[in-house]
């Protein structure tokens, strides 16, 4: 197992005076609104991180709630697209929720957040590294997960460790697919390297035959393939097919279990990026905590997988916040709640919130798929 740490601070927080009380709280719910990929090429990513944090909230929900609030996770479609989350948005402002949680991805997270900042609304845990979602820092946004410059990182010293320095990037045509690309080129370039070839594809496609064409003509020892499963599964079914002999990165994003589901047998080899600990190995307690949540909620449709794990733990870094926001909750003590987590250790998963670090973890750690639907750590 390989696992790489990075701590840092952000920039001072500007104090907001006065308390915003969400309207959301006045018939005894804590409501949030979440907005993903529910149907579409990247549904499971949505689907799987909303039902790891349903099993906490539920949890949480059947011991009394927060203060005898109960919490809601509301949940709308965008498909994985920008203008569908902008709308969606809008609906979640207009009915005044409480916060922001759970947003899927980099391209509508980022149509989001200006839309939580300018009414002050807590956007919490997006399914994103972005560092345009981080930088510059935001009071209002919290971050659960390592950024993609920390995955990216780790997978370029883990190749040039093996003594693979061909390295080329496929990578999705959007902020997401960039911010990967950038990643990659800043570990590069801190060894005088470069990607040997780089191509796109679009989000929300397969279309791959012309990145296969310029990458595999490329010879790289590695592709890193900053995407989503169904675009990087296309991707390295064609490239094989195409005589490829080389290895597959992937960063978290790419949704483990949905790429090993996509792929099969052909999944063999393939090394995915962590940001969360394996909720397969039950050395970690939070690792044992979430198998007998998801065996207690009784749900065959409840996948113990890395996506989920990340909601659920993103759900119970959330429920600390509230339960240190005092009896008188707003989004101002929520935040303060947030930030009065410190250093801590979440069963075995470290964390760290303070008034100006709102990243709670740089946890990465490599994992591969072993062919029949499986990940190893």
């Amino acid at each position: 197992m390989l696992t790489r740490r990075k701590f840092s601070l952000g920039t001072g927080a500007v104090l907001v005076a006065g308390v915003n009380t969400a309207r959301a709280q006045s018939d005894g719910k804590i409501i949030l609104g979440q907005s993903a990929a529910f149907t579409g090429p990247a549904a499971q990513l949505g689907i799987q991180f909303h039902q790891g944090a349903k099993v906490y909230f539920d949890q949480v929900n059947a011991q009394g709630g927060i203060g005898r609030q109960q919490i809601e996770l509301r949940k709308l479609d965008d498909g994985y697209e920008p203008a569908r989350c902008a709308e969606n948005t809008k609906k979640f402002i207009a009915d005044d929720v409480f916060a922001l949680f759970g947003y899927i991805g980099t391209p509508t997270s980022l149509v989001a957040l200006p839309m939580a900042l300018k009414e002050k609304i807590p956007f919490i845990a997006p399914f994103t590294g972005a560092m345009a979602l981080r930088e510059p820092f935001s009071r209002y946004a919290f971050h659960v997960r390592a950024s993609y410059n920390d995955e990216t990182a780790l997978i370029v010293k883990q190749l040039t460790t093996l003594g693979l320095k061909k390295i080329a990037v496929f990578y999705q045509n959007d902020a997401y697919g960039k911010a990967g690309l950038d990643g990659v080129h800043l570990a590069l370039g801190r060894l005088s390297l470069k990607p040997v070839a780089e191509a796109t594809v679009e989000r929300n496609s397969v279309e791959v035959a012309q990145a296969v064409k310029t990458l595999v003509a490329a010879g790289p020892d590695a592709v890193v393939q900053i995407g989503a499963y169904k675009a990087c599964a296309a991707f390295i079914r064609a490239a094989r097919k195409a005589g490829y002999g080389g290895t597959f990165y992937n960063v978290s994003f790419v949704g483990t279990q949905a790429l090993a589901d996509e792929l099969g047998k052909d999944g063999a080899g393939v090394v995915v990026s962590q940001v969360v600990p394996s909720p397969y190995n039950p050395a970690r307690p939070i690792a044992r905590e979430f198998a007998d949540a998801v065996k207690a909620a009784g749900s065959k449709e409840v996948q113990a997988n890395f996506s989920s794990m990340e909601g659920y733990l993103a759900a119970k870094l959330f429920t600390e916040g509230l339960r240190r926001a005092g009896s008188k909750l707003s989004r101002e003590s929520l935040i303060t709640g947030l930030e009065g987590i410190g250093s801590q250790s979440f069963g075995g998963f470290a964390v760290s919130f303070g008034a100006s670090d709102h990243v709670a973890s740089s946890f990465v750690e490599l994992s591969m798929l072993t062919g029949d639907g499986r990940v190893r750590t």
